[in-house]
């Protein structure tokens, strides 16, 4: 049985009769403190409530191949892992953006729809899941270093196992890409043609000899243009034509991938040091790479806000683009400068939807241009 512990107010004390058997009640303002049940009860809860977010929140983070993962045994689960779910959004944005700069593309036709989200499954979970395989196994050595609990290094998967993922994510991607183009009634398999080249991208930058990350300026490069250009591509060919001009546009843009690729570095220092590879804060060192970084990210786009302005005389594309810059930049000066290395994962979730919704607003501005230039040339007839 707890003990009360009881402090006294002054409030004056009864006086009993002589001889008489004292029983002393509580005096008046007497305060007694027993140790809450509730409130241990409640830590315990608490405390309980907080192991068992961080262990969802690990095992989100497994399958979504984030950093910070649980170690995880379920075979599937880390297949899905080695796929980086995660990095599929970029793609799958891309496609989208790509099917608006068509100025064909109908956001209520159920046919549109299929044939776009087709397009989205070939450029996510097939071919990017097939480029995070591949890198991971090139990487093993570096993610031993830097990242530990990852499938391969961790021995959680066998090498036949992942040679086989990556054949199957490969193979499934370029068989989607070439029954998008029989969909589309594509005369030359435009899709195909896409899928094979991304894929070759994605292998030379993974493997040697060639292994482009090694180069922190072609290694960033190819994997911006792999996450802006290829997947615009790839949209804007299955519902339109693909134009020399608009590649070129989705080109430069690629020069912002290219500063996102640098931000992604800064927590794989240590380990590309290691491991001699020249990426952008090993070769600059940190403080040069970062302003390298937010420099091609904002001059990319107001490039492309001022091609929007001055070229496609889309002014109202085009300011809210730069309103989209805005806060990219406001979070670089608050997170980004100070601390690259502490800040990159907050300063991405804070900045990076501006960005995507920027290329988006790039690609809408482009199918309003070809609308016009479809009707007009309707009208000629």
């Amino acid at each position: 049985m707890q003990a009360l512990k009881c402090s006294r107010s002054h409030a004056a004390r009864p006086v009993a009769a002589k001889g008489a058997r004292v029983v002393s009640p509580r005096p008046f303002g007497t305060v007694c403190h027993r140790p809450s049940l509730g409130r241990v009860a409640l830590k315990a809860v608490n405390q309980r409530a907080t192991e068992e977010k961080k262990n969802s929140d690990s095992a989100a983070r497994q399958l979504l191949g984030m950093k910070g993962a649980a170690l995880e045994t379920d075979i599937w689960k880390i297949r899905v892992q080695l796929t980086k779910p995660v990095t599929w959004i970029p793609l799958i944005w891309g496609v989208a953006c790509g099917a608006a700069a068509s100025g064909n593309y109908q956001w209520n036709d159920p046919t549109d729809i299929a044939k776009l989200l087709t397009c989205m499954m070939m450029s996510g979970p097939f071919l990017t899941g097939y480029t995070q395989t591949i890198n991971d196994w090139y990487d093993r050595d570096i993610d031993a270093i830097n990242e530990p609990y990852r499938p391969i290094p961790s021995g959680r998967i066998s090498e036949q196992d992942v040679i086989i993922q990556i054949w199957v994510l490969l193979l499934g991607g370029l068989g989607v890409s070439y029954g998008l183009d029989l969909w589309a009634g594509h005369d030359q398999p435009t899709l195909l043609y896409l899928a094979i080249f991304g894929s070759f991208i994605s292998y030379i930058y993974s493997a040697p000899p060639l292994k482009l990350k090694q180069s922190g300026w072609a290694g960033n490069y190819a994997l911006g243009s792999s996450y802006i250009a290829l997947p615009w591509w790839a949209g804007q060919a299955l519902f339109g034509t693909l134009t020399l001009d608009v590649m070129a546009l989705t080109v430069a843009y690629s020069l912002a991938g290219l500063g996102i690729a640098i931000v992604n570095d800064f927590k794989s220092i240590e380990g590309d040091r290691k491991m001699g590879l020249q990426s952008l804060p090993v070769a600059f060192g940190v403080d040069t790479a970062k302003w390298i970084c937010v420099s091609t990210i904002d001059v990319t786009q107001l490039g492309v806000a001022a091609y929007l302005a001055f070229g496609l005389k889309q002014y109202t594309y085009a300011g809210v683009l730069l309103a989209l810059i805005l806060p990219q930049i406001f979070f670089q000066i608050k997170y980004f400068l100070p601390d690259p290395i502490a800040n990159d994962v907050k300063y991405q979730a804070s900045a990076q939807p501006f960005l995507v919704f920027g290329l988006l607003t790039t690609g809408l501005a482009i199918g309003h241009v070809n609308q016009l230039a479809a009707a007009a040339a309707s009208s000629g007839l």
